[in-house]
């Protein structure tokens, strides 16, 4: 559960580094589940979902990118505008590709994949190394992640677009094509997270089917303090919620909790965390458009 939010977390750190909020990463969660069912349904080949979920991805995040970085747009109201997009585009081109369909469409998930030896560890090799390949590249996506952003040139680029895009302007870069860019990239991810839910998990799609876990790897970026590390913590806590709560409905426990209450779980654990989080280290341009002086 924790694998969507995370690719959905990295992606967003990226991208506020540069200065730039993803405001839409909701929608691009939906169109990229929305995409990988199709894509897999219509080829029978879960590689080409995946890859037709990043491309949903990447032309929502470029749609985003022009109208906010070089038509200098409010980012908040472009990304709401564009969730809703998003979902009414889903909705109408599912209806006018499938129908209205008797009974729900399903694709096969993607298959689990043990690692030996690693599988076999009691208790926790279940739950790391007996994973589909999503949730191994979120593995490998730690690292890098955090070794590009802090120890590469190109890191220090992103950070400081996101900090003194002057400073990055001077030394001959174009801030507009670097945001640009890392907007696209944390659409390729956002993609990537949203057919988790279709072709990694549930093999089917439904126009409700994010139900807001977008929104909350844009908290995860906020609460993990921009850093990849913070992300991959936020992400555990809010995976474990997430399945806390579809265990208790799976099991039965509405006689302790309302059923409404344990659907709310991870959501709560949003706001709780947002309120009595105190110190942020906002990116100082963050949400500011760039506007080179002539």
């Amino acid at each position: 559960m924790s694998t969507p939010l995370l690719l959905g977390s990295i992606a967003e750190v990226y991208a506020e580094r540069t200065g730039m909020m993803i405001c839409a990463i909701e929608g691009i969660f939906l169109i990229g589940a929305w995409g990988g069912f199709v894509g897999t349904y219509l080829s029978g080949s879960q590689a080409l979902g995946l890859l037709m979920a990043m491309g949903c991805g990447l032309a929502m995040a470029a749609l985003y990118g022009m109208i906010t970085v070089y038509m200098k747009q409010q980012q908040v109201v472009t990304g709401t505008a564009l969730q809703i997009l998003s979902a009414g585009f889903c909705s109408f081109f599912h209806r006018v590709i499938f129908g209205v369909p008797i009974t729900p469409l399903q694709i096969k998930t993607l298959p689990k994949l043990p690692i030996p030896l690693l599988s076999q560890i009691p208790f926790i090799g279940q739950i790391f190394f007996n994973q589909n390949i999503l949730t191994y590249f979120a593995y490998i996506l730690i690292p890098v992640s955090i070794f590009v952003l802090f120890h590469t040139s190109l890191g220090l680029t992103l950070r400081s677009t996101g900090e003194n895009p002057e400073a990055v302007d001077v030394a001959g870069i174009n801030v507009n094509k670097v945001r640009f860019l890392t907007v696209l990239f944390a659409g390729v991810l956002g993609g990537l997270a949203g057919s988790f839910y279709t072709v990694g998990y549930l093999g089917m799609f439904t126009t409700g089917i994010i139900g807001g876990r977008g929104w909350i790897a844009f908290a995860i970026c906020f609460l993990g303090n921009w850093n990849p590390k913070g992300a991959v913590l936020g992400t555990l806590a809010f995976g474990l919620a997430d399945a806390v709560s579809v265990w208790m409905q799976a099991v039965g426990r509405s006689e302790l909790f309302p059923n409404e209450l344990i659907i709310a779980l991870p959501y709560i654990l949003t706001i709780l965390l947002t309120i009595f989080r105190s110190n942020f280290n906002v990116p100082a341009k963050l949400g500011t458009p760039y506007t080179k002086e002539r």
